[in-house]
Parts: C-alpha cells; sequence; structure tokens
C-alpha cells in the first residue's frame, strides 16, 4: 500500500487508505473555514456545510464546532478536537452526572452530550439535505471530536436508522458511554465503527472505568507503523489507565505526544508504507 493520492469516495467498509482519507478529514476539522472548504474541493466535495454553536457548560470548552462535505458519492461529517490541557478536566472530574443516551439507552458523559445536542440537530440536517443520491455517510474526528462523531452515529442508528452510518472512524476517542449503551451500539453499527489508538495516547484510558466503556472495534497502531486489530476483552486490557497522575498531561509526556493529531497521521502514513 501506498499513501493515498486522492480521496477515494468510492471507499467502503474497513482499510487503511480510508482510515488516513477519514483522518486527514479530523485534522482538517481544526482548520479555518476557508481552508475547510478548498480542502473539501481539491478532494472533489464540492458542497461544504460548517457546523457551530456556543454554549456555556460546567467544562473549559465554549463551542462545537464540525463541518459536512458532500460527494458524488460519499458525505462526511468530521467534529473539531480539543487539546488534552483542556480536556483533562471533563475526563478526570468523578462528579460529572450522567446524561441519557439515544433513545434513553444507558448513558452517556455528561461534557460529550452537551456538546454534541448544541449542534447535532444542524449535522442531521446537514447529512439529510445533502444525501442526494444514496451516497455513503461517513463520521470521523479526533479526541473529543471522536466523542461526538460515535455520539452522532448512535443517535442516527438508534433515532433515525435511514441515515445511519456507513462507518464511524475516530482518532484518539476518550471513553463515551456506559456499557449498555455500547452493547446497543456495537449491535447496530456492527463491523461499522474503527477506533484507533496511536502507542500511549492517555485520552483514550479516559474517564476511568467502570462507568464509562469504549465501543469496538479498537486499531492499536505501535511507534513502528503497525496496526493490530483488538476485540473484547484484549481491547480493554490495551486501553486500560496506567499511571494517569497529574504528570501524566504534561506537553512534553509520550501521552500527550501521542495523542497528537499530526503523530496519528504519521504513524498512519508508516504503516501505509
Amino acid at each position: 500500500m501506498a499513501v493515498p493520492a486522492t480521496f477515494d469516495q468510492s471507499a467502503t467498509g474497513f482499510g487503511l487508505p480510508l482510515a488516513y482519507n477519514l483522518a486527514r478529514a479530523a485534522d482538517l476539522a481544526y482548520k479555518d473555514e476557508a481552508t475547510i472548504e478548498a480542502q473539501a474541493r481539491e478532494w472533489g466535495f464540492e458542497t461544504v456545510r460548517h457546523h457551530r454553536t456556543r454554549f456555556t457548560p460546567p467544562f473549559p470548552l465554549q463551542d462545537t464546532q464540525a463541518y459536512t462535505m458532500a460527494g458524488d458519492r460519499m458525505i462526511v461529517t468530521a467534529f473539531r478536537g480539543t487539546e488534552p490541557a483542556q480536556i483533562r478536566d471533563w475526563l478526570t472530574d468523578g462528579t460529572t452526572p450522567p446524561w441519557p443516551g439515544p433513545a434513553r439507552t444507558g448513558y452517556v458523559h455528561y461534557g460529550f452530550a452537551e456538546a454534541l445536542e448544541s449542534v447535532f440537530p444542524d449535522v442531521a440536517k446537514a447529512v439529510d439535505d445533502l444525501r442526494t443520491d444514496g451516497q455513503s455517510v461517513w463520521f470521523t474526528g479526533h479526541s473529543l471530536g471522536g466523542a461526538l462523531a460515535m455520539l452522532s452515529a448512535a443517535r442516527l442508528s438508534l433515532e433515525d436508522p435511514r441515515l445511519q452510518a456507513d462507518g464511524v472512524y475516530t482518532f484518539g476517542q476518550p471513553r463515551t458511554c456506559d456499557r449498555l449503551l455500547a452493547a446497543a451500539y456495537n449491535k447496530g453499527l456492527q463491523g461499522r465503527t474503527h477506533r484507533f489508538v496511536h502507542d500511549n495516547d492517555i485520552v483514550p484510558q479516559l474517564p476511568p472505568e467502570p462507568a464509562f466503556t469504549h465501543v469496538e472495534t479498537l486499531h492499536q497502531i505501535d511507534s513502528a507503523g503497525r496496526v493490530r486489530e483488538r476485540t473484547g476483552l484484549v481491547a480493554g486490557l490495551a486501553d486500560r489507565a496506567k499511571g494517569l497522575g497529574a504528570a501524566a498531561f504534561s506537553p512534553d509526556g509520550e501521552g500527550v505526544r501521542d495523542h497528537l493529531m499530526r503523530n496519528y497521521l504519521a504513524a498512519l502514513e508508516k504503516a501505509l508504507a
């Protein structure tokens, strides 16, 4: 394989070239609107809608940002993430109340749910409006954006199945929901979710178990760019937290370096090479 030169809108299922392209789409969510639109057109997506809303949660985040790009064969919604220093308080606050999950199934992390609630109606409308010719639908995001991508797919699957995602690719996604919702999600989107974790990335190890858990399937990327698929108990062991003191979120720490989106892209480029 090689690093893809184009964005293949006919891709389906799982593949590293598709993972790399959706990682690039997740990275693009951090850019300004003009840059997003120019790059989307270069990739062959002629229509772009931006989703941005401001809110005031009890967390150090004031808005949710995402964009949806639509081409002839594919629609992609990518959610912007946030820096580890900003997300740390969300992930380590044991007093955070739960939020009921989609279709009242289980519960989700309050901060993630509130962030998504502020923008989801606009995202769902964009997907509905732009899916004019049976295009495949994909969600992606890094860090917080990965949590929002997974929750968007969960809401569509459980609340509006006609818009069910064809695939969800996330990068450095934290734990987002309880085991009841995770089980319903895994059943409804079986084989469609691909959760990438780069080496010792600290964010996927939080919030702590057993209150929160991950959805399947995990793809662990090591420092040499090797990708290993893990499910069930093996995935749980791979995600287990170790040494999560305040120093673990140091900007110079391995867990934070491995979380950076540019390092996910570099690792996927190694894997493709």
